[in-house]
């Protein structure tokens, strides 16, 4: 009970201290908030709104089935030009895409003549040039195909593939870089915090403060571990209310507290990582270009943001003993999936197992850096 009682005393002590720094309170309401929203807009490739015109010079029935496929949310509603106002749109900035339909398009269609659509691109707007010219391209070929087998009354195919996409049927992929952000930023603070309190007990004395009082290396390091995970837990479960359902309007599709059980055991061993990282930086400096060493590797060999199949069978196998790969896995499964505890087990065991390794590792060179400053 007494060790108990110390830790409960030294944690409400890491709270106390990190309500005193404005910097990190500044670092996680941004970290959850701007972060979050604008990281899940502006997700590679993602196509919203984009401003697009179109010349008709054919006014045929097929001209404007091409021009009635532009909708939102991908493409702003069409604005009708003529020829004349095309440079002077894309100069000024107007329109990102402009279509021209020449005279007679209809009929060279269906005359099996050489039949041509311009398209012009304004390509300073590079990530929304490339992707939306690939949709312009298969949505106006898609209805020249559906208009030339309606007109000419060609039968059906014996088979027909229909497309169903699960969990994010409208394939939002600020859905997906909102939700994967949570993740990821979880991981990010949560190393953050913990090796910063002991740097800033380093940097300010205080550290030979507790080096007198009648605790013990495991106390201190539990209480900091408790701590600022309690922070991270609910910095983010505000952030996935208020950004993610809220301002984003992503759905949820597991359970929350299912989720955050497993948040719980990748903290307990990423907040380990964070302490074993302050012990080997001799101030904050340090430690930061520690922390970019780390967390890049996490993040981007763990499966948030590049798929694991697409990685050497070597890297997939060296970071199965990260906490990141099994709570990616386990925190998509349960939001994107709504997967329960019978799917998700084996990422629960693997982060106790990893949590414990990571959790003694760091208490070990902890108490080495104690006993050398005593």
């Amino acid at each position: 009970m007494r060790a108990l009682s110390s830790i409960y005393r030294l944690g409400v002590k890491e709270l106390w201290s990190l309500w005193r720094d404005p910097i990190m309170l500044v670092l996680i309401l941004f970290t959850f908030t701007g972060v979050i929203y604008t990281s899940a807009k502006a997700m590679p490739e993602t196509l919203h709104m984009a401003s697009i015109a179109v010349v008709d010079e054919d006014h045929s029935p097929l001209s404007r089935r091409i021009i009635d496929a532009f909708y939102p949310p991908l493409f702003a509603p069409p604005v009708m030009i003529n020829s004349t106002q095309i440079d002077p749109g894309m100069d000024a900035g107007r329109y990102t895409f402009v279509l021209q339909i020449p005279q007679g398009f209809q009929r060279d269609v269906l005359a099996r003549r050489p039949a041509e659509i311009q398209l012009n691109t304004d390509a300073t707007r590079m990530t929304q040039a490339f992707s939306g010219s690939t949709y312009i391209q298969q949505i106006a070929l898609g209805e020249v195909n559906a208009f030339i087998a309606r007109r000419q009354g060609q039968n059906a195919l014996p088979v027909e593939l229909e497309l169903r996409a699960r969990f994010n049927p409208t394939l939002n992929k600020t859905w997906f870089g909102a939700l994967t952000q949570i993740i990821n930023q979880i991981t990010l603070l949560s190393i953050i915090l913990t090796g910063a309190a002991l740097i800033r007990e380093r940097e300010h004395g205080t550290i030979e403060h507790l080096l007198v009082m009648p605790v013990t290396p495991f106390e201190i390091m539990a209480s900091k571990v408790w701590s600022m995970s309690l922070v991270v837990l609910l910095a983010s479960l505000l952030s996935i209310h208020l950004v993610v359902r809220g301002f984003l309007q992503v759905p949820i599709a597991g359970s929350l507290p299912l989720f955050f059980t497993g948040a719980t055991l990748s903290m307990f061993a990423t907040t380990s990582i964070g302490i074993f990282m302050a012990t080997i930086a001799r101030n904050m400096p340090q430690f930061g270009m520690l922390t970019v060493l780390v967390l890049i590797p996490l993040e981007m060999l763990s499966g948030g943001i590049t798929p694991r199949e697409s990685m050497p069978k070597l890297v997939q196998d060296i970071m199965l003993a990260a906490p990141t790969t099994h709570f990616v896995e386990l925190g998509q499964a349960i939001l994107f999936r709504g997967a329960g505890i019978d799917v998700v087990w084996p990422q629960f065991l693997a982060l106790i197992v990893i949590g414990s390794a990571f959790f003694l590792i760091a208490l070990a060179r902890f108490r080495k850096v104690i006993v050398t400053m005593a």
